[in-house]
């Protein structure tokens, strides 16, 4: 399985709005950061991991021609706001896109897109075959599993995709959730700043921490805001544990 960070940014994006802190950005162009999402590709499927607003800058940048499936995390902006450029899948592809979340998260998205949906469903408009994953489900060659856990204010779900496991705005995991995410080749895994502790988000140390009670072989981290600088913070963490960027590409298996 292949992975592409489509973005890696805060819910804000780096540099933000404004290009206020741009003056913390280096020459780096690891260090400008798209709200996050990751695309996986397998031998039969093209699964997609949360739309963030700059999705279909993204989708070109990467060369996401199918999509088969996308998974939703929670219903922040910063993950949903997408959803419109998946129209252009509608067409190509000749029928709407499946999606699947939880139900609190679909009935987010009806609301918040309800051009989309129902007798006054705007003509063109993005066509979704929404449906709740509540357990283990098989998706022609993968087995993805929802993985909850707390982002202070509200719950969210993070997917294993076989032995990839993504979770972004993680404050708290409970340990019925990390025994679905030990045995993972890779994890992906949100941390915000390296300090100091925010609310609804681990900081890169508390990440670490849960990088390595978890045992996995290699974890990526996501969500960073503007005051993380790629190569110093790698220079900072341990070998298996490394910042991830837009654009970057991994195999797994």
């Amino acid at each position: 399985m292949k992975c592409t960070f489509l973005g890696t940014g805060t819910s804000m994006g780096v540099p933000v709005a404004g290009g206020f802190g741009k003056d913390m950005i280096d020459g780096d162009p690891r260090n400008q950061r798209t709200r996050c999402s990751v695309w996986l590709q397998t031998e039969d499927s093209s699964i997609v991991i949360d739309v963030g607003p700059e999705f279909r800058i993204q989708t070109i940048r990467s060369g996401v021609d199918r999509i088969d499936l996308v998974l939703i995390t929670h219903e922040h902006m910063d993950h949903i706001a997408g959803l419109d450029d998946l129209r252009s899948y509608n067409y190509m592809q000749k029928g709407p896109v499946p999606l699947l979340t939880t139900k609190q998260v679909i009935e987010s998205i009806k609301t918040r897109f309800d051009y989309m949906f129902g007798e006054n469903k705007y003509p063109g408009s993005t066509s979704l075959d929404m449906n709740v994953i509540d357990k283990p489900k098989t998706f022609r060659d993968v087995e993805i599993t929802p993985l909850p856990y707390n982002h202070g204010y509200i719950d969210v779900t993070g997917y294993r995709v076989n032995d990839f496991s993504y979770m972004t705005d993680v404050k708290e995991i409970p340990e019925s959730t990390k025994e679905k995410v030990r045995g993972s080749k890779v994890l992906v895994l949100s941390g915000l700043r390296w300090g100091p502790s925010h609310p609804t988000h681990l900081t890169i140390p508390e990440a670490v921490e849960v990088a390595e009670e978890l045992k996995i072989p290699k974890t990526y981290l996501i969500h960073m805001n503007t005051y993380v600088n790629h190569e110093e913070s790698n220079r900072r963490l341990p070998p298996h544990v490394r910042l991830a960027y837009d654009q970057l590409e991994i195999t797994i298996g």
